[in-house]
């Protein structure tokens, strides 16, 4: 990747240029990036459905937008894991196991905030289809 060169005000968009870069690259080739990404807007669709209150839309927001970043910073680890130590190492391994354990705690983060935020509005629609 070239080196940002650029002086001023066009060296500051350029980086969000290069940032949207990562975030294709990663939906690109990151099976686990889709499927977070994919179950992300199928919350955010229940939610509107429910009509969940604003404050539990900043909930769900905040879960989904740590597991991406988890998940973008896992794919960089591993990226560079491989490009360092190609060949199975103790070390190499530790860090990508470490880096997927952050997203695993992340993704419980936003299973417990769904439950949370879901729980209330489900069995109350429930309970509407049943009277």
């Amino acid at each position: 990747m070239p080196k940002n060169t650029a002086v001023g005000p066009k060296r500051f968009w350029k980086s969000f240029w290069y940032a949207a870069q990562g975030l294709r690259q990663a939906f690109r080739t990151e099976m686990n990036m889709k499927v977070h990404t994919c179950l992300a807007v199928l919350v955010l669709l229940f939610a509107g459905l429910l009509r969940v209150p604003p404050g539990d839309w900043m909930l769900l927001l905040l879960a989904i937008t740590l597991v991406l970043a988890a998940e973008l910073i896992n794919t960089a680890i591993e990226s560079v894991v491989d490009l360092v130590s190609p060949e199975v190492h103790p070390l190499a391994k530790a860090a990508k196991d470490t880096a997927a354990g952050a997203v695993f705690l992340a993704a419980a983060f936003a299973v417990i905030a769904g439950i949370y935020v879901f729980y209330h509005p489900v069995i109350d629609w429930i309970t509407a289809l049943m009277s």
